[in-house]
């Protein structure tokens, strides 16, 4: 019997799912509570709980005790999607889920795997293939973007390279030109989709 924890911020939601959970006869609700910091009973074997709780935080919370957690949103394509799964939730299903469907979640995340529906993965998809550049970076362009990912300042990259910090500026503007980056962290990050730099 899998031993679980319900988290959920409304003590209606809470009765619910430990009802629908009950029903499974897998499932095993050790405890409930509004926020996953309140639990201090046995350590469950998953964590199940609704996105109003909070699923960042919550993800963070269950990967510091790594426990498995699974979040159940009204829409989880939402923008926290992302930042969870990064947190420790391994899966996120619609709060209309069947009971069928939860054991199925529970198992697989049991056994290793991440469960999201289909129609999710289009907003963590945000660019599946790397976007082509217009203009390519210069070979001088391609290494002050991997010293700017390294987070070396216009100041020390001058010094390394030799030039001037006015022509630094220049190479770090035609970088976010060219990749059509707003500021130097994105660029970094659209220089290492597109395989331009490695860290």
């Amino acid at each position: 019997m899998t031993r679980a924890v319900v988290v959920a911020s409304s003590s209606i939601a809470r009765a619910g799912l430990e009802t629908l959970l009950a029903k499974t006869g897998v499932i095993e609700v050790i405890g409930n509570v509004a926020h996953w910091s309140e639990y201090s009973g046995e350590e469950p074997d998953i964590v199940i709980a609704d996105a109003e709780t909070g699923a960042e935080e919550l993800g963070a919370e269950a990967a510091d005790a790594a426990l498995p957690t699974i979040v159940l949103a009204d829409d989880p394509r939402q923008p926290w999607l992302a930042e969870a799964l990064r947190s420790g939730v391994r899966a996120v299903l619609p709060r209309e889920s069947a009971a069928a469907q939860i054991i199925a979640a529970v198992d697989a995340v049991l056994a290793g795997l991440v469960v999201l529906q289909p129609g999710d993965l289009d907003g963590l998809l945000l660019s599946p293939r790397p976007a082509t550049i217009a203009e390519p970076l210069t070979p001088r362009e391609i290494e002050v973007l991997g010293m700017l990912a390294e987070g070396q300042s216009n100041k020390l990259i001058a010094h390394a390279l030799g030039i001037s910090e006015h022509t630094v500026k220049f190479h770090v503007n035609s970088v976010m030109t060219k990749l059509n980056a707003a500021s130097r962290t994105e660029a970094v990050t659209l220089g290492i989709r597109q395989g331009l730099i490695m860290i």
